[in-house]
């Protein structure tokens, strides 16, 4: 098959798989398409790999030794992802996602190098725009390497979570993009590799320094961020290759990720630009540690003799959920109160767990119905006239400081106003802060009572109770 005609089918191919790729994105946006979707986008990156090897390999001129090549590298790749992607935990999918966002970073960086050593010499037009997409595309990759290394281990408590403050940090962060641009300008001149590996190592810092000043309470909106980071990346990789699909796809991811972390940002009270400039505009500060009084204890039989006398009952999960794992018989106490006549719905925070819509899939893990799965603002209002709310696992996200206490370091931050309702009994293993730091005044209301223990055991207490 001649050349021009393999090149049209692979065109083709991208088209295709474009679509795909956008449908995929659209059935993601619901529950009840989330499969459609991710059908949608396996198909679509199937096709596109199937017809970029195809076009490798005709292109190459040892095709048969380019596509062993590629398989033994599919093979490696293949067996690393199955293994992590069996023994992963559902608590550890935040940083497993951040980790491999720093390979899509990596790839970047590998790309723009590669494309530069294959085409080191400039000089005209053509040859200074090809420039211009190595150092972006080196410099973005860079970023989103190191960045979500440095988000990985937070996440995953290999180091503290609280933000890095350095002396200066903003000015320093002005400084690197500033020299950065420099360097640009020497490179796309001199069309040497020093600027280039200059910029990289200001890049690679640039990144690390970046996200380590961030706090652990912006980490949910830290990990979206680098999805939008590592889109942008992979943009600029499509550039650098001539390869409009990767372009769209990455532009697809950065944008979304973008959205999203605005969204995101919304329901912390954040500012966008102030997270995705490492805390600009922001100053840290510590809630101050205040007396609110005793907290109440409860056991699991006197949290079913209230259930049994309810009407309504909100459950509001949080982190603590899946650490516990406890989603499978929280799934079940759903079940029976249902069949009792109890009108059992669940409020959802938007940033509830380590990762947007953490709570949301281990809901569905464990069938629990899309359509009494709710998000905060549908759920707020109802707070006033519930009977009973079972926050399991949650802290920062129906903490009261955040509307009451001005100088709260989460104040102004929309939160599930759970104690509101009649009853709220709170399950900790603990009185600890949540991953923000703060106190909860909610411990201490009247209406609440906690029930300390393993949240698992201790619903599945409560289920043996009814």
């Amino acid at each position: 098959m001649s050349g021009n005609v393999t090149a049209n089918l692979v065109q083709a191919a991208y088209i295709v798989a474009a679509v795909l790729f956008v449908l995929s994105l659209a059935g993601l946006s619901k529950h009840e398409t989330a499969k459609e979707g991710n059908a949608f986008g396996v198909t679509g990156m199937g096709l596109a790999l199937v017809a970029t090897v195809w076009l490798s390999v005709s292109q190459a001129s040892n095709g048969l030794l380019t596509l062993v090549l590629i398989a033994v590298a599919m093979a490696i790749g293949a067996s690393i992802g199955l293994w992590r992607a069996r023994v992963v935990e559902m608590t550890q999918m935040p940083e497993l996602v951040a980790m491999l966002h720093s390979f899509v970073g990596l790839a970047a960086v590998l790309v723009g190098y590669s494309s530069y050593l294959e085409s080191p010499n400039g000089g005209d037009a053509v040859g200074n725009i090809h420039s211009v997409e190595v150092f972006l595309g080196v410099f973005i990759g860079a970023v989103t390497f190191t960045g979500s290394i440095v988000a990985f281990l937070k996440l995953s408590a290999r180091i503290k979570s609280s933000p890095l403050m350095l002396p200066a940090r903003h000015w320093l962060n002005l400084a690197a993009l500033v020299v950065s641009a420099v360097l640009l300008v020497w490179f796309v001149t001199s069309h040497s590799m020093v600027p280039l590996a200059l910029m990289t190592v200001i890049a690679l810092a640039f990144g690390w320094h970046l996200v380590a000043s961030i706090g652990g309470g912006d980490m949910p909106v830290v990990v979206s961020m680098l999805n939008s980071y590592s889109g942008w990346a992979a943009a600029a990789a499509g550039f650098m290759l001539g390869n409009d699909l990767l372009i769209v796809t990455g532009a697809l991811v950065g944008s979304s990720g973008a959205i999203l972390s605005y969204i995101m940002c919304q329901a912390m009270n954040r500012s966008f630009v102030s997270v995705i400039a490492g805390g600009f505009g922001q100053e840290v500060s510590v809630g101050a540690d205040k007396d609110y009084g005793e907290h109440r204890e409860t056991i699991a039989a006197d949290v079913a003799e209230l259930l049994k006398d309810a009407s309504s009952v909100v459950i509001t999960p949080g982190y603590g959920m899946a650490v516990a794992q406890a989603q499978y018989p929280v799934a079940e106490l759903t079940s029976q109160l249902r069949k009792k006549g109890v009108n059992v719905r669940f409020g959802i925070h938007p940033v509830a767990g380590r990762l947007p819509g953490h709570m949301n899939v281990l809901l569905a893990e464990a069938k629990v119905p899309y359509d009494i799965v709710l998000e905060m603002d549908e759920i707020n209002e109802d707070f006033p006239d519930t009977d009973v709310v079972l926050v399991i696992g949650a802290n920062d996200t129906v903490n009261p400081s955040a509307t009451d206490e001005p100088g709260s370091p989460i104040a102004g931050m929309p939160v599930l106003e759970v104690w509101k309702a009649r009853n709220v009994v709170v399950f900790k293993r603990s009185m600890a802060t949540g991953y923000a730091g703060v106190q909860n005044p909610l411990f201490y209301k009247e209406n609440s009572q906690m029930l300390f223990g393993d949240a698992k055991e201790r619903v599945e207490d409560i289920i043996k109770a009814l």
